[in-house]
């Protein structure tokens, strides 16, 4: 063979074998392999794989998209479940965090049970010091009220303060009450109750706006207590994969965000509310600082106009069942509330209004209509008992039901005692509300309810009561499918947050949010949900939690 032919030949061969040879890697940070990813995307529900670079996906695919890229980590998800980082619609993050610290009487079964729990708590609480959080339900009990005279003996040299655990009642001792200076002679405020025995001394219960008084004389908390109790709550979240919280809270606990963004403890994303009477210092925050980033955002405004039920001030058009002489009330008037909503919409800034009876939840529809908020992604915070009209008008002007479904399973146990059977149709219409076409957004209104959304998922398609008396569900037609609750916890919420180009579903070009899971809640029996565990927790292509191979990253 000539010396010609044998170059010639020899290029061919390094010209076949460099077309063969596969083209260099490319370098990312993570990739998250064998995992039985629901991605939320309707062109590719499914996948195997994700390909992660700093904080955002890349890719998206089956097994073989792996061998495409070089990492500097690869996670093996060991055939789990992974899903979109869970957002909570409704947090009042400090309340539930404190509650993760303090006093806990939320799990007493009886008024003695209660007061042995107070009173073994101020026995090791040093004197003078506040008594506060609690989180009590008095239906839990014996269906009583609790009595100042059942804890002033112990509690003397302690102001006491502990909410029921829908937060709109609490019981103040003696020490409390003479500090926020209610007396016989107090009235009640508009929108609050001052609950009196039959010769009209205060009892120490206190209703909505009657607590006001207590919360102008109580102490703040030190930077160490609000850092440690902050903190608390950041585990809290990533342990059950929440990655990020609409936080419904006062102005005050706005530095408490901040310092821990500039602290590096600030580990889920955080859209922040504050109380809708701060609209102009919130305006001109704003002005001066901007709307904020990725983790921790401004833009909403929050506004209360009834209470609850279970303390009976809920504002209904009938009267309550079992107490026939009210109808529970509005927090204030009308026109008021017509004016703060318009100023704030004014601002640009999202409304969110709680709503929980269902004169309550018309009347702030109505408003919304005569303001116009076509484009604000207008929400209502619980949106719990609703008239036929009502459901269909959450889709008709784009208002967000904004709802947390493991107070259906709570309150269940004692609703109908409250409203009667009849009313009870419109109770938590879940199924009814994404029927209608409304963006229906589910979250855990924590420390009212636990910071659990699988707790949450299980609540809604199951909606078996905590008492076990509801097996095939309470009010079961409105139970929902197991993919609609998990996009009310992701998809929705993304949309209702104004980050739907960002975050809710596993798809290449989103934030890394995400959350491995025990087992498949799309394939097991709805009411083994409640069983299933959260096995890693990331933020931002962040490992912020995780129990795979017996590691943990926080």
């Amino acid at each position: 063979m000539n010396s010609i032919l044998k170059l010639s030949l020899s290029l061919s061969i390094f010209l076949v074998m460099a077309c063969a040879s596969p083209e260099p890697e490319e370098k990312v940070s993570k990739i998250i392999t064998n995992a039985n990813v629901w991605t939320g995307v309707d062109a590719q529900p499914w996948a195997e794989t994700i390909v992660i670079d700093e904080d955002r996906i890349i890719a998206v695919g089956g097994a073989d998209l792996a061998v495409q890229y070089s990492a500097n980590e690869m996670i093996d998800a060991g055939g789990k479940l992974v899903v979109p980082g869970f957002i909570d619609n409704h947090t009042h993050f400090m309340d539930g965090s404190a509650s993760l610290l303090g006093i806990k009487t939320q799990y007493t079964k009886s008024s003695q049970e209660f007061i042995e729990t107070v009173k073994n708590y101020a026995e090791n609480s040093p004197a003078g010091e506040w008594i506060a959080g609690g989180l009590w339900d008095h239906e839990a009990w014996e269906g009583n009220l609790p009595h100042k005279d059942w804890i002033d003996e112990f509690t003397e040299d302690k102001p006491l303060f502990l909410q029921r655990t829908d937060g709109h009642m609490a019981l103040a001792n003696s020490a409390t009450l003479k500090l926020a200076g209610i007396t016989k002679d107090t009235p009640d405020p508009e929108g609050g109750l001052i609950v009196r025995d039959e010769d009209g001394e205060p009892t120490g219960v206190l209703k909505d706006n009657a607590m006001n008084a207590v919360w102008a004389v109580m102490p703040a908390l030190s930077e160490e207590q609000a850092a440690r109790t902050f903190d608390a709550g950041i585990k809290e979240a990533l342990e059950n994969g929440v990655t990020q919280v609409h936080n419904m809270s006062n102005w005050d606990n706005i530095e408490i965000f901040k310092k821990a963004k500039a602290d590096g403890r600030l580990k889920i994303r955080a859209y922040y509310f504050p109380h809708i009477s701060n609209r102009h210092k919130l305006a001109e925050m704003i002005k001066n600082e901007g709307k904020g980033d990725e983790w921790l955002r401004f833009g909403g405004v929050k506004e209360l106009v009834d209470g609850s039920l279970g303390s009976t001030t809920a504002w209904f058009y009938e009267p309550y069942t079992d107490e026939p002489d009210t109808n529970g009330f509005p927090l204030m008037q009308m026109d008021a509330l017509k004016k703060s909503l318009a100023e704030a919409h004014a601002y640009g800034f999202q409304l969110a209004v709680h709503g929980i009876g269902d004169q309550t939840n018309d009347q702030i529809l109505a408003l919304f209509d005569e303001i116009g908020v076509s484009g604000n992604r207008a929400r209502i915070e619980h949106a719990q008992h609703l008239t036929p009209d009502a459901i269909k008008k959450f889709a008709e002007l784009g208002v967000v039901p904004s709802v947390q479904p493991y107070h259906a399973i709570d309150d269940g146990r004692w609703a109908e005692k409250r409203i009667g059977k009849e009313r009870l149709a419109g109770t938590y219409p879940f199924k009814s509300l994404f029927d209608a076409g409304a963006t229906v957004t589910f979250g855990s209104d924590w420390s009212v309810a636990p910071l659990e959304p699988l707790s949450g998922i299980y609540a809604a398609v199951t909606r078996r009561t905590l008492d076990g008396k509801n097996p095939d569900g309470w009010v079961p037609e409105q139970k929902i499918t197991v993919e609609q609750a998990v996009k009310a916890y992701t998809i929705n919420n993304a949309w209702a947050g104004f980050q739907e180009n960002d975050l809710g579903t596993i798809e290449a070009g989103k934030l890394a949010d995400l959350v491995v899971i025990s087992d498949n809640i799309f394939e097991i029996a709805p009411e083994n949900i409640k069983d299933t565990k959260v096995l890693m927790t990331m933020v931002g292509g962040q490992v912020m939690y995780s129990i795979i191979n017996d590691t943990t990253g926080n």
